[in-house]
């Protein structure tokens, strides 16, 4: 059991000791200061009672939100330690490599159990502060994620705009390293915050709405979670993004929530299936996506476009915002597929989309598959 733990049960025990000391000599009435008798059995009741589990609800939470604060408070200081330090080599870094040795060494003989302050720790402490000459980016943007996000940064991206970019992303959406890492080696930089879209949304959508869907959008997707086919139709690659809905999610962004694949929708007695619907409750609104095996066509747009009509008519809620349409072809030509939104009034993006894996084919093939892998097992 770790401290917060630790301290947490022992938090709760308070309470719960606080409460019984209150039965025992008396209970709180609705006047400040006032307290009436109570029976152990009343006692009983008031521990199983709404009142005393939702007060026990509300004290956890601000626990919670306490140890996050504190958290982010111990990190924030790290980080612009970190940053001073690396300030401080670079502007004494004509004294040569061996000063950041002999730093180290006096370092750790004045601290010994302090651990982060290494040779290559120390390094980075420098190239972090040459990178951000700006102070104040550093307390309001980079504060927000750990040292070991920024050292991958440091190692995986070259600017300090994409950079910030990644870190606001990372703090945004709770971004482990690991996830960090992948999402910059998939190149989501280039693809959500530099790709050229495809999309009506500024003249179908209000601002900020409009905005904010454009930032949401990427181009292309990339399902590397999905096994690669040469022959795979749509619906075998439906299936496989809803196998693993988690990395779906992850690759569409935050704020998605998954309703169903193959939705059916009644309209005028006539069935209608969407290949993905999904609600995002950043955008308020309903996102419907259909995928397309080929090459994107005019008459995509128009099929897409009547369902974002049927959604709107029939899920639709006052208080949301007009569905968003996501059209994923496996390759496009951006000038039709700018014509072919032109007259379409619903809000809807085009993009493409890759599956693939990291591996190259001719290493996949020597690869067991899942199913030859099991079979090993069992026979072991």
């Amino acid at each position: 059991m770790d401290n917060t733990t630790c301290l947490y049960s022992l938090f709760i025990c308070a309470v719960e000791s606080q409460l019984l000391s209150f039965a025992l000599y008396g209970k709180i009435s609705g006047e400040k200061g006032v307290f009436h008798f109570m029976r152990m059995e009343d006692l009983q009741m008031l521990m199983n009672s709404g009142e005393y589990l939702d007060l026990v609800q509300n004290i956890k939470q601000e626990i919670q939100s306490a140890q996050y604060r504190a958290a982010l408070n111990v990190n924030r200081e790290l980080i612009c330690l970190y940053y001073d330090i690396g300030s401080a080599i670079n502007e004494h870094k004509t004294w040569g490599n061996k000063f950041i040795e002999n730093l180290a060494t006096d370092i750790r003989l004045a601290f010994p159990e302090a651990k982060g302050y290494s040779v290559r720790n120390l390094k980075y402490m420098a190239k972090f502060a040459l990178r951000f000459p700006n102070f104040e980016i550093v307390q309001a943007a980079l504060a927000q994620i750990t040292w070991y996000h920024h050292i991958a940064l440091m190692d995986k991206v070259r600017t300090a705009e994409e950079h910030i970019w990644y870190a606001d992303q990372a703090a945004g959406n709770g971004w482990s390293r690991n996830v960090l890492v992948h999402q910059i080696e998939i190149g989501l930089y280039q693809r959500q915050a530099l790709a050229k879209k495809i999309a009506n949304f500024e003249e179908r959508l209000p601002s900020p709405q409009s905005e904010l869907a454009a930032q949401t959008m990427k181009d292309p997707y990339v399902f590397d979670f999905i096994p690669f086919k040469e022959d795979m139709m749509e619906r075998d690659i439906e299936q496989a993004l809803v196998k693993d809905v988690t990395k779906l999610l992850l690759e569409l962004g935050t704020g998605f929530a998954f309703l169903g694949n193959q939705y059916h929708l009644n309209v005028g007695g006539d069935d209608f299936y969407i290949d993905l619907l999904f609600y995002n409750l950043n955008l308020r609104c309903y996102v419907v996506i259909e995928l397309k095996t080929g090459e994107f066509k005019p008459e995509y747009a128009g099929q897409l476009n009547f369902y974002l009509s049927a959604v709107d008519g029939i899920l639709k809620k006052d208080r949301d915002y007009p569905s968003i349409g996501l059209l994923l072809c496996k390759s496009k030509n951006d000038l039709v597929a700018e014509y072919a939104l032109k007259d379409m009034s619903k809000p809807m993006g085009i993009s493409a989309y890759k599956v693939t894996s990291s591996l190259p084919e001719e290493l996949q093939r020597q690869l067991p598959s899942i199913e030859d892998i099991e079979k090993r097992i069992q026979r072991e």
